[in-house]
């Protein structure tokens, strides 16, 4: 009896040690593909070495909430409003000066009619508020645009002045695509055009971030080699050496 408890403890004690090292096991094979997920994750590029959110990337607030459509009310009142102007200025071809004199006619003539018809009728005209625009408001959106403008010519001003090959042809292109565009549309199409992308790109690749990123990872490397071709057929054959030798 003593022989046949000791087995039995002996057996029991095995099974232990046996689904022990079945679940470490099955633990261990768990955690491989949760490792491979993320160090596929890792090796995902993302598009101009983005590291933070789309949403970080756009700044943050209001306007980030109203490229992604956090604010749903605030993006179609801004994409409607737009639609409505690119509509009235480049398909009905109304006029700005047209359409704000035209306004306050339909305006003056609905108070005035409006506030003739209350004394008529014994009864106190209505009340307008005045209009006054904020001096705060102004402010701002003068600094803004002064901010931008001096930043932009900084950055023509660095390009023109620095040694950056890539950043020059890069610069020249950009501006060589903006003219030829402004040369099939007008400017306000052209803003239009901008503003829809603005409200329709960050939204799609904040979605589908991981296919897009990886797409334009191969897109990438297509380009460096293209890159690389063209420099070493073309620009290391221009004698930039010679140039700078004459100068001095």
């Amino acid at each position: 009896m003593a022989e046949r408890s000791e087995e039995t403890l002996i057996e029991k004690i095995a099974e232990k040690f046996h689904a022990h090292d079945s679940s470490s096991s099955s633990d261990s094979d768990d955690e491989k593909p949760k490792a491979s997920d993320s160090s596929i994750k890792s090796k995902i590029h993302r598009l101009f070495g983005r590291e933070r959110p789309v949403y970080q990337v756009l700044g943050g607030g209001k306007q980030a909430d109203l490229f992604l459509w956090r604010d749903k009310k605030a993006t179609a009142t801004v994409l409607g409003g737009a639609t409505a102007i690119w509509v009235l200025f480049e398909l009905i071809e109304y006029h700005l000066l047209t359409l704000i004199c035209h306004s306050l006619i339909l305006t003056l003539a609905i108070l005035f009619l409006w506030s003739n018809a209350m004394t008529f009728i014994n009864k106190s005209p209505p009340h307008i508020p005045q209009v006054n625009i904020p001096e705060d408001l102004s402010t701002n959106v003068a600094l803004s645009l002064r901010f931008e403008i001096n930043r932009a010519l900084a950055t023509l001003r660095g390009i023109a002045l620095g040694r950056d090959l890539k950043k020059f042809l890069g610069a020249i292109a950009g501006l060589w695509v903006i003219s030829t565009l402004g040369s099939y549309f007008s400017f306000l199409t052209l803003f239009y055009i901008v503003l829809v992308l603005l409200h329709t790109v960050p939204f799609v690749y904040e979605k589908y971030d991981d296919k897009i990123d990886s797409f334009g990872e191969k897109a990438m490397e297509e380009i460096k080699k293209q890159y690389a071709v063209f420099d070493a057929k073309v620009l290391r054959k221009i004698p930039i050496g010679a140039l700078k030798d004459k100068r001095h």
